[in-house]
């Protein structure tokens, strides 16, 4: 059955637009994890724009479950993983001007960078996920670096705007899921799946853990982050 990690980058977004306090991302985790998640994911920019070092750190200390970084590969975010130790890096594409990882690692370009950044983290007992567009070429390079975990990147589909397009999206997906299945790498699935969308994956067996942060964080607005998160639950158990 697959697990649920809660993004909370969204909290720390509305704290940091005002410069305040609060609402604070870690009292966000603690109750996703009261609710039942399998992991929390964070996501430390260059920038520092939303999550804080304070964030992880505190993170690292308080969760019971599992810490999931997201992170750019560079060499001053390798030193804050291996000070942190955080249960499982993620290593996602980072440009100034988005909010959000809007597309996969380009593992044609970076392979070598990433393939030293998965050795120098594997090789301190953290392992090492990247996230991937829903493409076989990416996915075989990706497990050529020796990460752990791939992470397919289902933007496209969450954003397409018509069923016919949608559906050839989900299509790369399930292909890509499964090939990665077939290569022995453990599989997430993430990026602007909601309430709605995730249900097309029912059946799915191949994929161990959904990583869903926008969707749970606008539904706990109204109803509270325990009944957001248990409701993804109760979804992800039924698929």
């Amino acid at each position: 059955m697959a697990g649920l990690a809660v993004k909370v980058d969204q909290v720390a977004m509305l704290r940091e637009s005002r410069k305040s306090q609060f609402p604070d991302p870690v009292a966000a985790a603690v109750m996703a994890e009261l609710a039942g998640v399998d992991g929390i994911v964070v996501h430390l920019r260059q920038d520092r724009r939303h999550i804080q070092d304070r964030d992880v750190r505190m993170l690292r200390n308080i969760i019971q479950s599992k810490l999931i970084l997201e992170m750019a590969s560079t060499s001053e975010m390798v030193g804050v993983a291996l000070d942190i130790k955080p249960d499982l890096v993620t290593l996602v594409p980072e440009k100034r001007e988005e909010f959000t990882a809007e597309g996969g690692m380009d593992l044609v370009v970076h392979k070598d960078d990433i393939t030293e950044t998965v050795a120098t983290l594997q090789d301190s007992g953290i392992p090492v996920g990247l996230l991937i567009d829903p493409s076989p070429e990416q996915l075989k390079m990706a497990h050529r670096t020796n990460a752990s975990i791939v992470e397919i990147h289902t933007g496209t589909y969450t954003e397409s705007k018509t069923a016919q397009k949608r559906h050839q999206a989900f299509i790369k997906i399930v292909d890509a899921i499964k090939l990665a299945h077939k290569l022995k790498v453990s599989v997430k699935v993430g990026r602007g799946l909601c309430y709605k969308t995730i249900k097309a994956f029912k059946g799915l067996s191949e994929i161990d853990e959904f990583s869903i942060g926008h969707s749970i964080i606008s539904r706990a607005l109204l109803n509270g982050m325990d009944h957001a998160a248990k409701e993804m639950i109760d979804i992800i158990n039924a698929l």
